[in-house]
């Protein structure tokens, strides 16, 4: 298996919370790392957690799958989870899936996306 496809999560602190970086390919072999990254982002307290996609080459169904299950824990323990640095392609998918009504969507930066860019095939 190639090394860019290999998945790993890295958190590290940020000012508003944790951000967790986004390596490889997110399928069901990520489910071990994307639960660890936010173990550690609970065991550190954060309020807030920008999963920063900007590496992540590719995800598939199971990959939404675990998006879903970390918002899910994360509206149970009162945090708050945004996206950054997708692809145009994944912006899509987050907006069809609708996984972006459940987490803010930011840019590579960690500003808000604007939505006129991403109406324009921009990253969302």
């Amino acid at each position: 298996m190639p090394a860019s496809s290999l998945f790993s999560a890295e958190v590290r602190p940020s000012a508003d919370g944790v951000l967790v970086l986004l390596r490889g390919d997110m399928n069901a072999a990520a489910e071990p790392g994307l639960a660890a990254a936010y173990a550690a982002a609970v065991a550190g307290d954060a309020h807030s957690i920008a999963l920063d996609f900007s590496d992540a080459d590719y995800i598939n169904s199971t990959g939404i799958a675990l998006i879903v299950r970390l918002l899910a824990d994360a509206r149970r323990d009162h945090r708050d989870v945004a996206a950054r640095g997708l692809s145009p392609h994944y912006a899509e998918i987050f907006r069809i899936t609708r996984l972006s009504d459940y987490m803010r969507i930011e840019d590579a930066a960690g500003a808000p996306a604007d939505a006129a860019a991403a109406s324009e095939g921009g990253a969302r």
